[in-house]
């Protein structure tokens, strides 16, 4: 007999210690704050920039991510719930993050950032764009142990059985082998920051100011939009939409990446055909 698919049993608590207890999802959410400082720090030594800066920006992009990304799901996923009961927003243990949230969150931060350190917006960005891919991989693979956002239903022989999970029982689910989305996501993430990292890095001309901001928004936002086709709903409001919340909002960033790539493309050609 063939097994078609993969039984997901992962505890998403690593240890459980009194009333304090440590999750892969918020172990990996750090993480990705902690390999991204010293991703910068790289940066801002190659570049001589003072180091207590990264400090100041760690703090802007903490905060960013945090408050937009919880933000995001309480305004574009449940505004009448959080609206009616505003309090509701602070609880943060009750789980709700959206990624495009903390993504409005993040360029409002360096933005300030910005103004305040008086570097140009896009040069930040265009840094910052290496690591947030690579967050994307981690936080991804946070949601995979938390057995969460995954896929409709499927026969391919890799189909995910999340067992712990209280949706992966209900309709339309009901047990069945789903999409691993949650792996789709990170791989992809994981291969845009690869090549974000190899393009700044390259030895010779460093890219002109915009090209990788807007190849991280056209790619990581493309991706997110086709994967979406195969999640199931996060909400009720999105059933029989044509297209999810999280396509409605992927549309303005890749739109924004486009708009960055032909700017740079007309401003200065030269570096787009000696690629």
């Amino acid at each position: 007999m063939i097994i078609n698919f993969i039984t997901w049993d992962v505890d998403p608590e690593i240890f459980h210690l009194g009333c304090f207890s440590l999750r892969w999802y918020g172990a990996l959410f750090t993480a990705s704050f902690v390999v991204g400082y010293f991703i910068m720090r790289k940066i801002f030594k190659q570049e001589d920039i003072p180091l207590n800066r990264l400090d100041r920006l760690a703090w802007y992009m903490i905060f960013g991510t945090l408050i937009g990304a919880r933000l995001g799901h309480c305004l574009f996923y449940e505004p009448g719930f959080f609206l009616k009961n505003p309090v509701e927003i602070l609880k943060t243990w009750n789980g709700g993050l959206a990624s495009h949230g903390a993504g409005i969150g993040i360029l409002i931060a360096l933005y300030i950032f910005s103004r305040v350190e008086r570097h140009p917006y896009l040069w930040i960005l265009d840094r910052m764009a290496i690591i947030v891919a690579l967050s994307g991989f981690l936080i991804r693979m946070g949601n995979l142990m938390n057995s969460e956002i995954f896929g409709h239903v499927t026969g391919l022989p890799w189909g995910f059985e999340f067992v712990r999970s209280p949706e992966w029982h209900r309709f339309p689910i009901h047990a069945q082998p789903c999409h691993p989305t949650q792996i789709y996501e990170a791989l992809a993430y994981l291969a845009i920051f690869v090549w974000l990292f190899r393009i700044f890095f390259k030895k010779g001309e460093k890219p002109y100011p915009g090209i990788l901001f807007g190849i991280f928004l056209v790619s990581i936002f493309t991706v997110r939009f086709f994967i979406e086709f195969l999640k199931v709903n996060q909400v009720a409001f999105e059933n029989g939409m044509l297209l999810n919340m999280g396509q409605l909002l992927s549309i303005p960033f890749i739109c924004c990446g486009l708009y960055l790539l032909m700017r740079a493309k007309s401003t200065n050609n030269n570096y787009f055909c000696s690629r």
